[in-house]
């Protein structure tokens, strides 16, 4: 079982970096399933619970500091459990979620300890020191490695059913207060975004976009149908004004 666990932890480091980092989505249960499956022999099993898994996941996604429960290490204990226990891959769910909860509360606080790096790396780009500013961002993947191998490796080599008696040890105070943290991500995530992104000319639209979902209860969908309606009168508007500025030229007939 050690060259088993040793693999799946390699594979859940290098998808903990591709969840932040990389984002070629090798990440999602859909892929780890299998993966996991082929490495502890049984593919259909793994690709079985891998697809059950990613019916969990599929609506959520780490966009900015918005962090829903942790989709590798979910994913991939998931799987294991399901395998090596023989149970239905619908009962991987309930392994995995208490996994990926504790697993995403500790990614938050690593991400809080790490936050004053970024500090520093911004001094570096203002200095010039490109190698340094690397290394520095460099390293923020090295952890991630770390954080998902050991996380990965330990169920899977000390047993499941032992590490979920870990997870229930962890006070739930601890896990509701890692929770309440988690939940204020989204709006300091939205916040960071409409820092950037948001332009005075563009409130109204905020607002208007606010007022929709607020009181009229329409889904995302539907938001994102108005935005996009709008967006095209906007686009389409501005180019018939930039063409209506533009001189014309005068067609030329017997040389005048």
């Amino acid at each position: 079982m050690l060259q088993e666990a040793f693999l799946i932890a390699l594979w859940a480091g290098i998808t903990g970096i591709d969840q932040f980092n990389i984002l070629l989505h090798i990440h999602r249960p859909i892929i780890t399933g299998p993966v996991v499956g082929f490495i502890l022999g049984d593919f259909q099993t793994g690709l079985a619970a891998g697809a059950t898994l990613e019916l969990v996941w599929m609506g959520m996604a780490p966009l900015a500091g918005a962090q829903p429960p942790n989709v590798v290490i979910g994913g991939i204990i998931g799987t294991v459990f399901a395998i090596l226990s023989g149970q239905d891959p619908k009962t991987a769910v309930s392994v995995a979620v208490p996994f990926a909860v504790a697993a995403q509360g500790a990614i938050t606080l690593l991400f809080t300890a790490y936050s004053p790096l970024m500090h520093k790396a911004d001094e570096y780009a203002a200095e010039a020191k490109h190698k340094a500013t690397d290394m520095l961002n460099l390293s923020g993947m090295v952890v991630l490695f770390v954080f998902n191998f050991v996380v990965a490796f330990l169920p899977v080599y000390f047993g499941a059913d032992a590490a979920k008696a870990m997870v229930d040890i962890i006070p739930t105070t601890l896990l509701d207060g890692l929770a309440v943290a988690g939940g204020m991500m989204p709006a300091l995530g939205f916040a960071m975004l409409l820092s950037i992104m948001l332009k005075k000319e563009y409130v109204a639209f905020l607002l208007v976009g606010f007022v929709v979902v607020t009181y009229f209860d329409l889904t995302l969908v539907g938001t994102a149908i108005i935005g996009v309606a709008i967006a095209l009168y906007d686009y389409y508007s501005n180019n018939s004004n930039d063409n209506n500025q533009t001189p014309k030229k005068e067609a030329k007939t017997n040389g005048i």
